[in-house]
């Protein structure tokens, strides 16, 4: 059913003070959110943090919100700049702690569901550390390329970049996989 509701209308019942239109955009993109939030910091709290700030920060800015982009896309920037403010905040507190050491993003234990099956689950947490060991810049790109199927044109509005930046950085991170994972 809520699919059927265009997104415009969704938004302009939202800011004349209608909850349930809001709570069907959050029905709607809570998935892509959570995707892009949990490829950046990893599953646990900080992506639970960062999830519900997202929402709240468009909430807030829903009477701004001019529809250049899709709300999808928009969506995405809040949350991969929140990603990366969470990324900085734990950088910062692990530095507090680890005098002279080079600090290590922490990769928090992947919770599988019952029908997980071995192979596919491990060949999952690879990957998720591999990416997780990318720099953040260089991750960005791939969570949202391969993993949120944006274009290249589309990653670089929203990470305030060139497309060949993008490109460069994604040969880049590709690379660099493809020897961790070898």
């Amino acid at each position: 059913m809520n699919d059927i509701i265009p997104d415009d209308e969704l938004i302009a019942r939202a800011r004349a003070g209608d909850d349930r239109a809001f709570a069907l955009l959050v029905e709607r993109y809570e998935s892509v959110v959570a995707a892009t939030v949990i490829g950046m910091v990893g599953p646990g709290e900080d992506a639970d943090d960062v999830g519900q700030e997202t929402f709240i920060r468009f909430h807030r800015a829903l009477h701004d919100f001019r529809g250049e982009s899709s709300v999808k896309t928009y969506l995405v920037h809040i949350a991969m700049n929140l990603s990366l403010n969470a990324l900085k905040r734990r950088r910062r507190s692990l530095l507090r702690f680890v005098h002279g050491e080079e600090s290590v993003t922490e990769i928090p234990e992947h919770r599988p569901g019952p029908d997980d099956r071995l192979e596919s689950r491990e060949t999952r947490e690879r990957v998720r550390r591999a990416v997780m060991q990318l720099p953040e810049h260089h991750r960005a790109v791939v969570v949202l390329r391969m993993f949120n199927g944006y274009s290249t044109r589309e990653v670089a509005g929203i990470l305030g970049v060139a497309e060949g930046t993008v490109m460069s950085r994604l040969s880049r991170a590709m690379k660099e996989l493809q020897r961790t994972l070898s």
